[in-house]
């Protein structure tokens, strides 16, 4: 990762930024043609001959206007949809991010050299910090109230100053400490030395008021809270700010959560719901350190999405097995400045404040289920041998537990990816089917042949192939839609029918799918996030050679939902789809 990081002395970071292709906006008839297809399956007879009429008479009418507009946004914006996505995907979204919107996960390292151990928390912190510290430099050195809003601090080194410190949560209190001394990075012997001091005085002294859970809260409420502590003191601003504007938040947590390779549910709820007085919902990157050992992060989703942290945390986990979990390099400790603590002014008023969106974010993640865990009798190696494409696999076993579950077919969100785009992010890929529910009616009669099932599981595969193909390479439908209604909105026109037919939220539509699912990678990454609606499941995986690993999120409040239910049914998905590779006969 590192060579590939510097790979050249030539390239700089972001110098090919430029020369990406801006994002393009699909016809309107190949879009429209598209999400017919998409709403199929969730349709009688009546009900998809009303949707096609409505859809004819939106493309014939206003959705062409509309669309015309849009080609007209394209003409000045290289990303036509990058500020509408950040607004309505993030930052006007009033929920409380932090549980709601932020995803989490823990650190492989459990499965090498650093299983969980009582004791380690504060040296391996130091390793672990310094090799993200390295990162953070190589990305650097490389050479060459209604709506929130993201501030980024981070500069190469060619577009100048960008901060050194890091900020350090702990038992409701608040450090910083700078990571460069005399022009370089400090080493793990002198952060183990700031981190034991913060670890000590915060386990000798009384807690902190733990401003942090304020981020946990609902969105307006934090925005006013933030505003009255700014009011009691000029101080407390320029205290925000120096969180704000650090490289990453270091939470140090007393917890020590369970963990085992057969076994991450316990550790990837506790990244997501642990301790809000030492997590900063609004930071891009809160590194979390168990007081057993054991690591995770919370990721602020706004600025950026997963693969990002996956990069970053392959990275160091690759840096841990490489140097055996050990800091090889000199102990010696140079004279550098003690952290400063941070000590806000505060009042009544913010106290009940703070305790409030404790009370709040604890209730709310105690309602959630989350079960993470590994699929050992094979992975990526069989399927591609039997030429099926591991994430298609996967979520087709998931569209037939689903069905096996609910005995219909289930609405899917499967994240694809649009960075080959300038300042790309993410498009909507429909994985459900009439062909993947074609098939899962198919396993479910037994009157259907075994060939005939794996003719049609063939069908689905091609078919979901075609698709992650065509919407990686803009040819989606989902974000030109919202492009179509958010240009509606701004010319002060109705809401077409098209967005108001009830087979667009049946389907999914509006951020309705009751399947909300990433592939997180090839690499020993997992992560996790809510469900999109109350009655659905968030559901990440990632694929390696031997294993599929799944973490799956439910809400324990909803009775038709049970998180780990549905792994176990996908897990005999996975043996039925390769038992009818093995003894069908093409």
């Amino acid at each position: 990762m590192e060579n590939q990081l510097a790979k050249s002395t030539e390239e700089r970071t972001f110098q090919y930024q430029d020369s990406l292709p801006s994002l393009p906006v699909p016809s309107l008839e190949e879009s429209l043609k598209k999400y017919l297809e998409a709403v199929k399956p969730f349709a009688n007879k009546e009900e998809y001959k009303k949707t096609k009429e409505i859809v004819q008479k939106f493309q014939d009418g206003i959705g062409r206007k509309l669309h015309q507009k849009l080609l007209e946004r394209a003409k000045g914006k290289r990303n036509w949809l990058e500020e509408w996505w950040l607004n309505c995907a993030y930052l006007d979204v009033r929920l409380p991010s932090q549980l709601n919107v932020n995803f989490a996960g823990p650190a492989p390292y459990i499965e090498h050299y650093w299983p969980p151990k009582e004791g380690t928390q504060l040296e391996r912190g130091s390793i672990n910090l310094w090799h993200n510290l390295n990162y953070w430099q190589l990305l650097r050195k490389i050479p060459g109230i209604t709506r929130d809003s993201v501030i980024s601090y981070f500069r190469t080194e060619s577009e100048g100053h960008s901060p050194t410190h890091i900020a350090v949560l702990c038992r409701g209190r608040v450090f910083v400490f700078d990571i460069i001394h005399e022009g370089c990075l400090i080493t793990p012997p002198e952060i183990y030395r700031q981190l034991t001091y913060i670890h000590r005085k915060c386990h000798s002294e009384p807690d902190g008021p733990g401003i942090a859970a304020l981020t946990s809260e609902e969105r307006t409420q934090w925005a006013k809270a933030r505003e009255y502590l700014i009011s009691l003191d000029p101080e407390n601003l320029t205290m925000l700010e120096k969180i704000q504007s650090s490289l990453l938040v270091y939470s140090i947590e007393d917890s020590s959560p369970h963990v085992t390779p057969e076994d991450y549910s316990q550790v990837t709820t506790m990244t997501l719901t642990g301790d809000p007085t030492v997590r900063w919902g609004d930071k891009s990157y809160n590194l979390i350190s168990f007081s057993n050992g054991v690591f995770g992060c919370s990721c602020d989703h706004a600025p950026f999405d997963g693969m990002v942290m996956v990069n970053i945390s392959h990275y160091i986990n690759e840096k841990v097995f490489e140097n055996e979990g050990r800091w090889k390099g000199s102990e010696k400790v140079r004279d550098i400045s003690l952290p400063e603590e941070l000590v806000f002014t505060v009042d009544d008023k913010i106290l009940n404040d703070i305790n409030q969106a404790k009370a709040q974010f604890l209730k709310q993640a105690s309602d959630l289920q989350i079960v993470v865990y590994p699929f050992t009798s094979f992975g990526k190696n069989l399927t591609k041998k039997k030429l099926l494409h591991p994430d298609t696999f996967i979520q087709l076993a998931l569209q037939l537990a689903y069905y096996r579950l609910y005995g219909r077919p289930g609405s899917c969100y499967e994240t694809a990816t649009t960075r080959c785009f300038y300042h790309g992010r993410t498009e909507t890929m429909r994985s459900c089917t009439i062909e993947a529910l074609r098939w899962c009616q198919s396993m479910q009669d037994p009157s259907t042949g075994l060939l005939e099932r794996q003719q049609k599981m063939l069908q689905a595969f091609a078919k979901h192939n075609k698709m992650m193909k065509d919407f990686s390479a803009g040819k989606g439908f989902d974000r030109h839609l919202l492009g179509l209604l958010l240009i509606a909105k701004e010319e002060g026109l109705p809401v077409p029918e098209l967005f108001t037919d009830p087979l667009f939220s049946k389907s999914g539509g509006g951020g309705n799918f009751v399947l909300s699912t990433s592939l997180i990678g090839y690499f020993k990454v997992q992560g996790v996030a809510v469900p999109m609606v109350h009655n659905g499941y968030g559901f990440f995986y990632h694929i390696r050679d031997d294993r599929f690993v799944v973490a799956c999120s439910a809400w324990k409040s909803c009775p038709e939902t049970d998180a780990e239910k549905l792994v176990l049914l996908v897990f005999q998905a996975f043996h039925d789809m390769m038992r009818l590779m093995n003894t069908a006969h093409l």
